[in-house]
């Protein structure tokens, strides 16, 4: 059915104004005034903002680690990413090692199938280079359009590659047409600190962050910039949560190397200080990195609005405090690394962020989902407003002051991270492709409508181009 939505304000990542949308077959096809359309639906966007559908670049779904699995799957994880505005989620596919790179890609194809509310893409796990991940990358590109390769430098002994390997992934995405991604931590160094730490009897959830200080994730930073240098190749570097981590950012791009950096909302508003509640409440802030010092989110604040920092995703990864953190009882190691972000990830930002005059509105748009897109390969059909762009489409109240909490959000999972904190802005409906997924705070998505997304290869001259502007 046709839509046309009106008396909204239209927000990009370089324009703001007052128009209306048609809708047609998924897409916008006209964004004007006084549209008409015979047989449209008139949505009265009255009052509201409306922006392109989030894209989170940063989701763990349905994903096995330390003994259990993340509590939400592709159904709940995307319906809960649709009642905070995201429209798309790129989802890390493990892969293991000796095991065909198709196998992990068919096994996370069957995780989202018959699932995904929202639409959805993969990147994939390197943990190896050899003859025959060699010959498989090309075909991964070609035929199933994953254009983003993860590379951990941490959790040694489960998933930590060693630098070779991250050195010759860098070479070959390169050669490729593909965008490198690290988990930033020196996990030598935190496999001796935490088995150090728990010799001592130290167990405490506060000694996940204690083990994992913020120069091992600067010095990882540090080193996988100058191996991207070395390449000439192309870097992502996921979760940045410290000012060491985001000033090797800003380096590495001062000296024009092809780097950049993502930071997430838990980083901007949640600090070191959480992971000291007592019964055990520390369990529910563990995750990789660590929460920092509070000082730290100024910094990064700073490096969003000054574009040090480009995207925002939120890592989400979702474990019940009942049952599944508390497998870590008297030893944090065991206490699966995780938090359920992806519900209030733009909310956070707009409120934190656009509401305290700390980034802009457009700014807002283009860390949520315009840069995104750009970087993996999805613009202009996702992450825009602009004739031709597929109708993802967030329409947003940014005035209405509400409280986050476990009793009210849409994950599985018992708790949440923000639990009680005052925000202002929410999504009132959400289209995907054109179709309400959710509509005046209702969940009307089906599971299985979100379609897998193929991806364009990373392309360095499209990223320093400015957004596509709105043709009125």
């Amino acid at each position: 059915m046709k839509k046309i939505i009106k008396n909204g304000t239209i927000v990009t990542a370089t324009d703001t104004c007052e128009a209306e949308l048609l809708i047609e077959d998924g897409k916008i096809t006209q964004i004007g005034s006084n549209l008409s359309a015979v047989g449209a639906e008139i949505i009265d966007a009255k009052g509201c903002l409306v922006f392109p559908g989030g894209i989170d670049p940063h989701t763990h779904l349905d994903m096995p680690f330390g003994g259990t699995v993340t509590k939400d799957d592709f159904e709940s994880g995307t319906i809960a990413a649709a009642f905070g505005g995201t429209t798309t989620v790129i989802d890390f596919c493990l892969t293991n090692k000796g095991e065909p790179l198709k196998k992990a890609i068919q096994t996370w194809h069957e995780k989202a199938k018959d699932k995904a509310v929202i639409d959805y893409s993969f990147h994939l796990m390197i943990s190896e280079i050899n003859d025959n991940v060699l010959k498989e990358l090309p075909q991964v590109i070609e035929e199933e359009g994953i254009t983003s390769f993860k590379v951990f430098m941490a959790y040694k002994n489960v998933f930590q590659a060693d630098d070779e390997t991250l050195f010759k992934t860098l070479v070959t995405a390169k050669e490729l047409g593909a965008l490198v991604m690290v988990h930033a931590e020196n996990g030598d160094v935190i496999d001796y600190l935490t088995k150090k730490a728990l010799e001592e009897g130290k167990t405490d959830p506060i000694y996940h962050a204690l083990t994992r200080p913020p120069e091992l994730e600067g010095e990882a930073t540090g080193r996988a910039a100058h191996f991207t240098g070395l390449a000439n190749s192309q870097l992502y570097v996921v979760h940045v949560s410290c000012a060491e981590a985001a000033e090797k950012i800003a380096e590495a791009r001062k000296k024009g190397y092809d780097v950049w950096g993502e930071t997430c909302p838990q980083y901007l508003v949640l600090d070191q200080s959480y992971l000291e509640k007592p019964n055990f409440e520390g369990a529910k802030y563990v995750w990789s990195p660590p929460l920092r010092e509070k000082w730290n989110q100024d910094v990064l604040w700073n490096a969003l609005r000054t574009g040090q920092l480009q995207t925002l995703g939120s890592d989400q990864c979702s474990f019940d405090f009942k049952g599944q953190k508390e497998l870590g009882r008297g030893d944090f190691t065991k206490i699966p690394n995780g938090g359920p972000i992806i519900e209030d990830r733009l909310t956070i930002l707009f409120s934190e962020g656009v509401k305290k005059g700390r980034i802009s509105l457009n700014q807002f748009v283009d860390i949520t989902s315009t840069r995104i897109a750009k970087l993996f390969g999805l613009f202009p059909k996702k992450g825009t407003i602009a004739v031709g762009a597929d109708a993802d489409l967030v329409i947003f109240d940014p005035n209405i002051e509400r409280v986050i909490s476990a009793e009210t959000h849409h994950m599985a999972v018992d708790y949440n991270a923000f639990e009680g904190m005052k925000v202002t802005g929410e999504p009132v409906s959400v289209l995907v492709r054109g179709e309400f997924v959710v509509r005046d705070k209702q969940f009307v998505g089906k599971p299985g409508s979100g379609q897998y997304l193929k991806r364009a290869k990373y392309n360095v001259n499209s990223q320093l181009t400015q957004s596509q502007t709105l043709s009125i």
